[in-house]
């Protein structure tokens, strides 16, 4: 009899342990993984890697999985490795990281991609824009209008791949632009193409039309009055208060110095810029002081920073906060939903704070509440 017993108890445990087991299996939050693991960007592949092991960690939850796959930063090889995710029961991927590479996802039909670029015109249905796109840039960008009250701001745009963007930013965001200009990053034409917007040449010549008046004068304070007009470079007012200008690293340098020699300053105009990922170099550039610019919560990243480097004994790239919080946002759907409709979660409005700001989810989209900087007198400063 007690043999007996030793056999169903056995018999009952078993059944216990393996159910349990799959139970646990079933709930198992699997997240694909779709980086660049080898060939040029391979280095950020694993940084980002490594940045979703440490986002697992951080959540402390034996719930979640990581498959990574390499695109190796080819739309090819990332649609055989998404097929494979597939196969494997994953519908929820994180990647690829560059636009080229969603390409070919839509015949993926299982899986919501969750892609770090930041364009969002001709992606795939199953694609997700989880960068910082124009759209969350220009929404920052129109709060710090608002709260100014600056009445006309023009926008000068790149002749770049990325134009497209910022026109459907605009139109997004409901930003009051008084006129927008596309300029060439060709320096000599770039400078030409300045002095038109800024119509320099009619200022300058204001300026020595009036030194001229004022030397053939019978004003008696004339000398003086000629001598300050000679410190000046143009005469004229400017038929704008800010300037947005789209572009970035040495370009955005570029923009810059060509407004500067058309004798428009930043300390009379706002000087706007986008998303810049705190570029030390812009502290040095004093002359281009003081510029704006949104950008994610600066104490943050610098936190994560910490974090990454103690673990992993690198410096992240910026990507790598990025792929941190989709592993949180994952997690946090997957709580609030069944796991088998956790991709329905992108199609309606959601919300979620993780370190990089709020995410705002709606429509197959990811937009980003995002901070405002300025940088003055080699200082970077915190609007709002």
């Amino acid at each position: 009899m007690i043999k007996i017993f030793k056999i169903l108890f056995f018999l009952v445990f078993s059944f216990i342990l393996i159910n349990g087991q799959a139970y646990s299996q079933e709930n198992k939050i699997k997240i694909g993984l779709l980086i660049p693991l080898t060939g040029d960007n391979s280095k950020l592949g694993k940084q980002i890697l490594n940045s979703t092991r440490l986002a697992i960690k951080d959540i402390n939850s034996n719930q979640i999985e990581i498959y990574p796959k390499d695109t190796n930063s080819d739309p090819n090889k990332a649609l055989q490795s998404a097929i494979k995710l597939e196969q494997m029961g994953i519908n929820i991927v994180i990647g690829p990281v560059f636009y080229e590479n969603i390409i070919y996802l839509d015949e993926v039909k299982n899986i919501t991609f969750l892609s770090l670029t930041n364009k969002t015109l001709q992606v795939p249905k199953n694609v997700v824009s989880a960068g910082i796109n124009s759209t969350s840039q220009l929404n920052t960008i129109k709060k710090f209008i608002e709260l100014n009250e600056i009445k006309k701001t023009i926008f000068l745009i790149p002749n770049l791949n990325y134009d497209l963007e910022i026109k459907n930013g605009i139109k997004d965001s409901k930003i009051k632009t008084h006129k927008e200009y596309f300029y060439d990053i060709e320096p000599t034409k770039l400078t030409k193409q300045i002095e038109k917007i800024t119509n320099y040449e009619f200022r300058k010549q204001n300026l020595y039309d009036e030194i001229t008046r004022l030397e053939k004068s019978d004003d008696i304070n004339k000398e003086k009055k000629i001598e300050n007009l000679k410190k000046r470079y143009t005469m004229g007012n400017l038929d704008f208060d800010s300037i947005i200008i789209a572009d970035f690293k040495e370009s955005l340098k570029s923009v810059v110095t060509s407004l500067l020699y058309t004798d428009v300053s930043p300390k009379e105009k706002y000087f706007i810029t986008f998303n810049q990922w705190f570029d030390e170099s812009l502290l040095s550039e004093t002359i281009s002081q003081p510029i704006y610019y949104p950008s994610i919560n600066k104490e943050n990243l610098i936190d994560f920073e910490l974090k990454f480097q103690k673990q992993f004994s690198q410096i992240p790239n910026h990507l790598s906060l990025l792929s941190y919080d989709l592993v949180g946002l994952i997690y946090y759907l997957s709580i609030k939903n069944e796991l088998s409709e956790i991709n329905k979660s992108f199609k309606k409005k959601n919300s979620f704070k993780g370190k990089i700001g709020i995410f705002e989810i709606e429509n197959n989209k990811i937009n980003h509440r995002l901070n405002f900087y300025k940088v003055d007198n080699g200082v970077l400063k915190e609007i709002f």
